[in-house]
């Protein structure tokens, strides 16, 4: 009987009547199995290889992707995209990569891979003519962010799948902003589909993790025979408590997405406030595609002063009840200066070209009382605009 994402996210993937009935999955915390003979197995024999812990949640991942296979998991969303590109690429191939994405991406591309002889090229996915132009025969693999971070850049994933179909790339799309709640790209068209689920899917800010899910039953095979050799599994703990996080992950983003809303109009209608990054803005450059493939906008936003990037670090050390941290996607929102953060690794020239100004700031919004929240950064714009026009002062009064 087909079920809804609601449904899946608390019961997939696991039968109590495996088991004892216990209704939450055991964790086998344990490295290795009993054999009845040489490799004569109950399905498992040494826990790098797999484990009936990350079992369940890779079942569960890609019931709620609607894939044919169910997702891999790995111990960090990096060991994930490093996964992705082993499997994948091989020297003299070619991976376009958008010119808005995490940091550790471009870090992981440009200085382990490049090495290895695979040739990476940035490009503004939202831009088709571009894509058009930079996937050409020689091209392998095509990693996309939409919405990117931390610009909330949106790309048109079917019309960028269909550009790669023609050239004989696959289309890999990191869906950890908006998860398959809000976003299906295997619907749409992609190949692939990578998280990190440290971020919403686990959503406590407990566990590092990562995810890949396919529907291609060989590239399934390739990556699954990378996840053993590398060693970069998911631990079993960290598994039992993302399944636990997941049981929520329909409620939480609608709360988050209901408080990113109001923080994004509330940061459009202040007077300081030189430009806001979200989706479910009507006046952002991406609302109309974001609306097209997408259900919701999640609890993901950057904006930029017009005072510039001192006002801006003011304000980051202002706030009291947002936390200035790296991560995202947890109930305890997060504000993040990406140049200097996120994305310091990523070389300036590139920052530049996808709008990781040093003034951006980014938002994780969580699942605080909205009234709180707009309390806490009335406050920290407040100070950090005393504190700009208390330094003005200064400087006349010394001219």
């Amino acid at each position: 009987m087909a079920r809804r994402f609601e449904t899946d996210a608390i019961r997939a993937g696991y039968d109590p009547e495996s088991t004892y009935g216990a209704l939450l999955p055991p964790i086998y915390q344990t490295t290795t199995y009993l054999q009845a003979g040489p490799n004569e197995t109950k399905g498992y024999s040494y826990s790098r290889s797999g484990n009936p812990t990350v079992t369940f949640l890779e079942k569960r991942l890609g019931a709620l992707e609607g894939a044919k296979q169910p997702a891999l998991c790995f111990a960090t969303g990096m060991a994930a995209l490093t996964c992705l590109g082993t499997a994948l690429l091989k020297q003299g191939e070619k991976v376009v990569i958008g010119d808005a994405v995490y940091g550790g991406t471009v870090r992981l591309y440009n200085n382990t891979f490049e090495k290895f002889g695979v040739q990476v090229q940035y490009v503004d996915t939202s831009d088709l003519a571009a894509t058009k132009k930079a996937i050409t025969k020689g091209t392998r693999l095509v990693i996309l962010e939409t919405p990117a971070n931390p610009t909330l850049k949106v790309t048109d994933i079917r019309a960028v799948c269909d550009v790669a179909r023609a050239q004989g790339a696959l289309v890999a799309v990191d869906n950890t902003f908006l998860t398959a709640y809000y976003q299906r790209p295997l619907a749409l068209g992609a190949d692939l589909v990578v998280y990190s689920t440290t971020k919403y899917i686990e959503g406590h800010n407990a566990t590092t993790g990562g995810a890949i899910v396919t529907n291609d039953a060989k590239l399934y095979e390739r990556i699954k025979f990378d996840q053993n050799a590398l060693g970069i599994i998911l631990s079993p703990f960290e598994a039992w408590l993302t399944l636990q996080g997941l049981k929520t992950l329909p409620l939480r983003l609608e709360r988050h997405s209901k408080n990113a809303q109001a923080v994004a109009e509330w940061l459009e209608r202040d007077p300081r406030v030189a430009r806001v990054n979200y989706p479910g803005l009507k006046r952002f450059a991406g609302h109309a595609a974001s609306v097209k493939q997408a259900t919701g906008h999640a609890g993901m936003l950057s904006f930029e002063l017009k005072a510039g990037f001192e006002t801006a670090k003011r304000l980051m050390q202002s706030v009291r009840l947002v936390s200035l941290a790296e991560n995202l996607g947890a109930v305890e929102s997060i504000i993040t200066h990406p140049a200097s953060m996120t994305h310091a690794s990523m070389p300036a020239d590139l920052r530049a070209k996808a709008g990781i100004t040093d003034g951006l700031v980014r938002i994780s919004v969580g699942l605080e009382h909205i009234d709180d929240l707009l309390a806490d950064l009335g406050q920290a714009f407040d100070a950090a605009h005393a504190g700009a026009n208390n330094r003005r002062k200064a400087v006349a009064a010394t001219a």
